[in-house]
């Protein structure tokens, strides 16, 4: 079983129960908590300069802003991170998200070891990801269906992030930028203009504008 573990999740309620269920069931000696992104990669850099470097990162994928400058804003920046400052660190998720197309992404682009969904049974389900990934196995809450993440039309997740980040109002310039900072590819504004047409022949819109607003009322951004 793990030794040292970091939760990553900016409500303090959850992190309480998180950190009390892991001392009480699992046993788990030394559990650290932070509300920020940057604090979790910073506690993650200072402990793999020592010899007891953190086994297994725990983190929501959202995280609301806050008057201080970040440089790491979300969940899957902050996995993008610690997995090039430390490559063999176990990772799992623990979020509302249940969209099924960036799900598997977290799987194949971003390694992660398990996905749990929050919820009634989310701490129970944290457990049993937590003994799986002990074990070298990978967990998903039952209620994921991966599968169905094939019937999106190449709906991958850097579509994803074009998407939203239009629908927030960035620029073509701007979401490249923001896809280069997380190293998500391909991220040339040229890639973006051909995957923003695809979109708009598939899904039958005239601007970005409308594309958005079908994608939203399909219950896929």
């Amino acid at each position: 079983m793990f030794k040292k573990v970091l939760i990553a999740e900016d409500f303090q309620g959850d992190n309480k129960s998180i950190v009390d269920t892991l001392k009480a069931e699992l046993t788990i000696p030394e559990v650290q908590e932070e509300f920020y992104c940057d604090k979790a990669y910073n506690r993650l850099q200072v402990a793999c300069q020592t010899p007891e470097a953190f086994e297994l990162l725990i983190t929501d994928l959202s995280f609301k802003e806050n008057h201080s400058p970040r440089s790491l804003t979300n969940g899957v920046e902050l996995i993008t991170a610690a997995r090039k400052l430390q490559p063999d660190l176990k990772i799992i998720v623990n979020s509302m998200e249940e969209q099924a197309v960036k799900i598997k992404g977290l799987f194949e682009k971003h390694h992660i070891n398990a996905y749990v969904c929050k919820g009634r049974q989310s701490l129970d389900e944290l457990v049993k990801a937590i003994h799986a990934v002990a074990l070298g196995n990978t967990y998903l809450s039952p209620q994921i269906d991966l599968n169905t993440a094939k019937n999106v039309f190449e709906l991958d997740e850097v579509d994803l992030f074009i998407l939203k980040d239009l629908a927030e109002g960035f620029s073509k310039k701007e979401i490249r930028f923001r896809l280069k900072k997380i190293d998500l590819r391909p991220n040339s504004e040229s890639s973006i203009d051909k995957r923003v047409s695809k979109l708009f022949d598939e899904f039958g819109a005239k601007n970005s504008t409308e594309l958005v607003a079908k994608l939203i009322r399909e219950g896929l951004i």
